[in-house]
């Protein structure tokens, strides 16, 4: 704030903030919230100590956007790509404002009386609901969600306590809010109805900070170099993208950032000597390498070397897995083939940073020998009561 002089409880660099003031004229004092113009009151909702995103001027327009909108008892509407941060940023927020988020997947499936059921609910709790991809929904049922949600507002403009929804008496708190998102563009998706557009205030998402999210994030799990890193790690990912073959399976995504960052950091703490680069190297090609076509493995290595040109890739050693995995191929009279014993290792690997994985490949590629053959080998060392267990 020093460095933007900020001079006055006016600027506009202090009013975007997210404040937290006690104010003694409310109820005999309450904790309250403000941004830019709007007022919120704090939940006080306890939801644990878990993780918080990191706070990019994407993630700041998108919450003065959703507060703003409470304010004048509207919802939100963040719309963009997948892996932009919406559903994060509207949970975060709530985090901040300590109120309950419910997140709600849509699909064409949705129907009137469900939504109704919903929100009659959300509103006797004066709970949040975060409507996943709105837009799935059919337009027909679209419309009358556009009516119980005036039915709703009205209530609150009004400032009541109770009103008639869908049939009956409840009561409302003036915590509740909705809002939705959406992915434009996609296949399967519909217009919002006018009527519908009105309720929610829009704002774009499109393309997070990177470079930001990875340094606080490679910081976070405790990298010291983070700043050269993050910008060397964007730089591989940006390079990726663009000069590997277009798969349908390849994602360069923040969530492939992400996965990648939480990877380096386990990998940081089990071996402390390592040298930095050398770790986040280790963590980008583990999670990388799996999924790529033999065509494109020179090419993710050649870039690797280009922005790490002093640091020797020591190759990991997998001692009893890799000694376990050939046992176990013998003993299925099949041939310890090099090629296979690292495929599956890769297997091992990507299971460690992903919990649903798909094997792509020809028919007759050994995509089920290979998850056999990992389920045999991870079954032994159990048995012989080693260090990697599965359950």
């Amino acid at each position: 704030m020093n460095q933007d002089k900020v001079s006055s409880v006016f600027d506009f660099k202090w009013v975007k903030q997210l404040r937290y003031y006690w104010d003694d004229e409310i109820d005999g004092g309450d904790c309250i919230i403000k941004q830019v113009s709007a007022c919120l009151r704090y939940g006080y909702e306890y939801m644990g100590a878990t993780s918080r995103l990191v706070i990019t001027p994407l993630t700041d327009r998108c919450w003065i956007t959703i507060s703003n909108a409470l304010h004048i008892k509207l919802g939100a509407n963040p719309a963009g790509p997948a892996g932009t941060g919406k559903t994060e940023s509207t949970k975060d927020l709530a985090k901040a404002i300590a109120i309950q988020c419910i997140v709600f997947n849509c699909s064409d499936q949705v129907d009137y009386k469900m939504m109704g059921r919903l929100f009659s609910g959300l509103c006797q709790q004066g709970c949040w609901t975060c409507l996943d991809e709105f837009n799935r929904i059919d337009i027909e049922v679209l419309s009358v969600i556009a009516q119980q949600l005036l039915q709703v507002r009205k209530a609150l403009l009004a400032e009541l306590t109770q009103f008639h929804f869908e049939g009956r008496d409840i009561r409302i708190r003036d915590t509740f809010g909705t809002h939705v998102t959406m992915n434009p563009g996609y296949a399967g998706r519909t217009e919002l109805p006018d009527n519908l557009k009105v309720l929610f205030r829009p704002v774009a998402m499109m393309i997070p900070d990177y470079g930001l999210i990875a340094e606080i994030m490679l910081f976070a799990e405790g990298f010291g170099n983070a700043k050269i890193l993050s910008k060397k790690m964007v730089q591989l990912y940006k390079l990726s993208s663009e000069q590997l073959s277009q798969q349908d399976h390849y994602d360069f995504g923040l969530r492939a950032v992400k996965s990648v960052l939480v990877m380096a950091g386990s990998l940081k703490r089990a071996n402390p000597d390592l040298v930095e680069d050398g770790v986040l190297i280790r963590a980008m090609r583990d999670a990388n390498v799996p999924k790529f076509l033999k065509d494109d493995l020179p090419l993710f290595s050649a870039i690797i070397q280009d922005l790490f040109p002093s640091i020797e890739i020591t190759p990991n050693n997998y001692g009893n897995l890799k000694t376990t995995i050939e046992e176990i191929i013998t003993l299925n009279d099949l041939q310890v083939h090099p090629p296979f014993v690292i495929k599956v290792i890769e297997l091992f690997e990507t299971f460690n940073v992903r919990f649903g994985v798909m094997l792509v490949g020809l028919t007759g590629s050994g995509k089920t020998t290979c998850y056999e053959v990992l389920e045999k080998t991870m079954t032994t060392m159990r048995e012989r009561n080693d260090e990697n267990q599965v359950y």
